[in-house]
């Protein structure tokens, strides 16, 4: 048994710790937890001119930026509100125009340069605890440290995936109870050590479990870490197909090298509160207040 579902359907919640914040579920329709395709119509007149807060710190947030930027160019009004769990580094947008892969480089340079132009507004250090929906359908996020952001048209929740392990309950699997990778995989992409690039090679013999030939592959067997990379997904199925051939040489054999530079960021990566937060521009002192962060017009 080969799992190579995904973690697509299983989306995180707001809540840092894993769990949905209080008022989730009741402001619902104004969450999304996926990339909005601002090529549809429908789905751009929704943002079109809004107030939008995107959460997370990854390829996906740095996308919404990017488009997010993009609409703002031809909607005014339109004006993304950046909320990360850390804050501000050298490396907030990975490694530039020395990333290995290009794209993924280019990718977080439209992020920054969207920040810059003001189209869009970083709150640094906020762990969302909280997010009340008043009269007009606007979402107000309150974070774990009692600050308030000012009222959002729409949330866009990018902070990542989990696998669903719902229907392989009643097989024996050995997961790491963090990340809920296979047990000998798990030290190897642990976020808070490895980046992308110094994951190292692996394959049939790390995906491994207690339960005799089934294997999670793919960005499943990544559990909850955030530094998945489809070319590490297509070794892992190689090594899995030689071991089921019975060419154990094959499987052992590394035939992936992965560039260095560039860092994929996600949960579970150094974050930023209170103080340390303030110093990095996103933070506040003494009693809790609301942030306002105005688009540059001072629209809403």
């Amino acid at each position: 048994v080969i799992d190579a579902s995904g973690t697509w359907t299983t989306p995180n919640p707001l809540g840092a710790d894993g769990l949905p914040v209080l008022g989730e579920g009741a402001a619902a329709g104004r969450i999304a937890y996926r990339m909005p395709d601002l090529r549809t119509r429908a789905v751009r007149d929704r943002y079109a001119g809004k107030r939008v807060a995107v959460l997370g710190s990854g390829a996906s947030a740095f996308t919404a930026l990017a488009r997010f930027a993009e609409l703002a160019k031809e909607v005014p009004g339109t004006h993304a509100v950046w909320v990360l769990r850390r804050g501000l580094g050298d490396d907030t947008f990975g490694g530039g125009e020395a990333d290995q892969l290009p794209e993924r480089g280019a990718l977080g340079l439209r992020a920054k340069a969207a920040v810059e132009a003001g189209h869009a507004t970083a709150v640094t250090g906020f762990r969302t605890a909280a997010v009340e929906r008043d009269g007009a359908g606007r979402l107000t996020l309150t974070g774990e440290d009692g600050r308030s952001l000012e009222a959002v048209d729409e949330v866009v929740a990018l902070t990542g995936f989990r696998p669903d392990l719902g229907f392989l309950t009643e097989l024996r699997l050995g997961l790491d109870e963090r990340l809920q990778a296979p047990l000998e995989l798990a030290p190897l992409i642990d976020p808070n050590i490895h980046s992308c690039g110094t994951v190292y090679p692996h394959g049939a013999k790390e995906l491994t479990h207690p339960e005799q030939d089934v294997y999670l592959a793919g960005m499943k067997s990544y559990g909850r870490a955030p530094t998945f990379l489809a070319l590490t997904g297509y070794e892992q199925v190689r090594s899995i197909a030689a071991t089921l051939a019975g060419d154990h040489e094959a499987a052992d054999r590394v035939e992936l090298t992965l560039p260095e530079t560039g860092v994929c960021k996600g949960s579970g990566l150094a974050e930023v509160t209170g103080e340390d937060a303030g110093a990095a521009g996103g933070g506040c002192c003494g009693e809790p207040e609301t942030l306002r962060a105005e688009s540059p017009a001072g629209g809403r």
